[in-house]
């Protein structure tokens, strides 16, 4: 692998992208130059995401190769850039060495400090969790994360990275959907959870045995989710949020609105985050920081200070006396989970649901029918509407019809509105004042467009 020192200029191609984003400004923070393209990008053009990108130093183009022409010692490339793309061909040509966008992550993680956070649910909460934690006990972490921080965004940043002190802990997202987990060798892992969403099972197990082989010092584990538990290694660090023994352990769980409560070995915490699945992300932030040298006393502070992430149970507004919130659960797991959190704060919930993807619709499919159906209660109501399609040769043999059909068969009040733009209007006679409104889902870059629409006009 080639050593980051040597690498000066970096162009991404795709820059926008969350990922990508994160590692750009990441790298601009810390002396690189940094230069990029988009095929959201044209010339003149303003975008939000593109200012932000220009006044972290990043210098933003058109996806057309005109933004190529300076000396260039490493293009950048995500999984969705195809090597059709004019300037994936150009830097071909010119013999500049293409980076995949997890190489690049595991280079600068060579170079740090690192924590990984793997898992196939809670991975940018629990990021954002243990960020708040170190920063509050002022060992000025770095962070690269899939989503901005809402403590970053308040201050006009994009929120999905910052460099910290170079001699301190570097929090990273180690995605499994890809398979780069591999590709990792932190000092310390933590394994949330490992529940079925982009591969099978036993696909997952064996990238996350591979992700444990490859931690250095602390491998952390969820003890409550079986299948991580048994990739426990024994650490004095694991933990649980249920009967399951495990050297730490939250208990007491108390929810009021949008704060909950707990307890950690009877210390007594408290969040602004709703729902069960956030005291488990907090536990897991809470022990990857004591396995840095922290006390559990010492992370009650970061714990309390810690304002969420974006899209992830983000408050819209409240109107008519109807909460809107919108949230990226996208896989079954966490779609139940959100609705859950909800229950907690309104008289009922009334959740709506754009799969992404029509392959991962069809793998899922059982699983979101089993997993929504058990979440809702007697009151409440799903509606979805046809699934995100971002272009390519998926086979459409699938429709978010075939998964309100399953969850109608299990007696739930399920609706499907196949044109989302018909949702607002649709849903309007079903709301009342106390009403939680949910709204789910991820990839599709026009849902917080969306979420805004829907609240102006219920």
């Amino acid at each position: 692998m080639v050593p980051l020192d040597s690498l000066q200029h970096f162009y991404f191609i795709g820059v926008a992208g969350s990922g990508m984003s994160a590692i750009a400004q990441y790298l601009a923070a810390t002396g690189k130059r940094v230069s990029g393209s988009d095929r959201f990008f044209t010339a003149g053009s303003n975008l939000p995401i593109q200012l932000q990108l220009e006044a972290a130093g990043i210098r933003c183009h058109p996806q057309d190769g005109s933004g190529m022409k300076a000396q260039i010692d490493a293009v950048v490339v995500s999984t969705a850039i195809e090597p059709t793309v004019v300037e994936v061909q150009l830097a071909m040509q010119r013999g500049i060495p293409i980076l995949r966008r997890s190489e690049l992550l595991a280079m600068i993680t060579r170079t740090r400090k690192t924590i990984a956070v793997g898992g196939t649910s809670g991975k940018s909460t629990t990021s954002g969790m243990l960020y708040s934690i170190l920063s509050a006990a002022g060992r000025n972490p770095g962070i690269i994360s899939g989503a901005g921080l809402v403590s970053f965004i308040r201050q006009g940043k994009i929120g999905n990275a910052e460099a910290g002190n170079p001699d301190g802990w570097l929090i990273i997202e180690a995605d499994e959907s890809d398979g780069s987990i591999v590709q990792y060798q932190p000092e310390i892992g933590l394994l949330l959870n490992v529940d079925k969403d982009h591969q099978e099972l036993h696909e997952l197990k064996e990238l996350f045995t591979i992700f444990k082989a490859n931690t250095k010092q602390e491998f952390i584990v969820n003890r409550s989710n079986a299948m991580a538990a048994e990739l426990s290694s024994g650490s004095r660090f694991d933990f649980s949020v249920d009967d399951t023994p495990a050297p730490l352990q939250a208990t007491d769980f108390k929810a009021s609105g949008w704060e909950i409560t707990f307890n950690i070995q009877q210390v007594p915490f408290k969040l602004h985050a709703p729902g069960r699945h956030n005291m488990e992300n907090a536990i897991a932030a809470v022990a990857c920081a004591m396995a840095t040298g922290l006390s559990l006393e010492e992370t009650v502070e970061g714990i309390q200070a810690y304002e969420g992430i974006y899209r992830r149970h983000q408050l819209i507004g409240v109107k008519n006396g109807i909460t809107v919130v919108d949230d990226f659960a996208h896989n079954p797991v966490k779609c139940a989970s959100s609705i859950r959190a909800c229950q907690g704060i309104g008289k009922k919930v009334i959740a709506w649901f754009q799969p992404h993807g029509y392959g991962p619709t069809r793998f899922l499919k059982d699983d979101f029918i089993a997993e929504i159906s058990a979440a809702l209660q007697e009151e409440d109501e799903i509606w979805m509407s046809e699934i995100y399609y971002a272009g390519g040769t998926a086979v459409k043999d699938i429709s978010a019809a075939d998964l309100i059909h399953g969850i109608q068969a299990q007696h739930k009040k399920a609706t499907f509105v196949e044109d989302r733009n018909q949702f607002a209007a649709a849903v309007r006679n079903h709301l009342q004042p106390g009403d939680i409104l949910l709204l789910m889902g991820a990839r599709d870059p026009t849902l917080e467009t969306f979420a805004t629409e829907v609240f102006n006009n219920i």
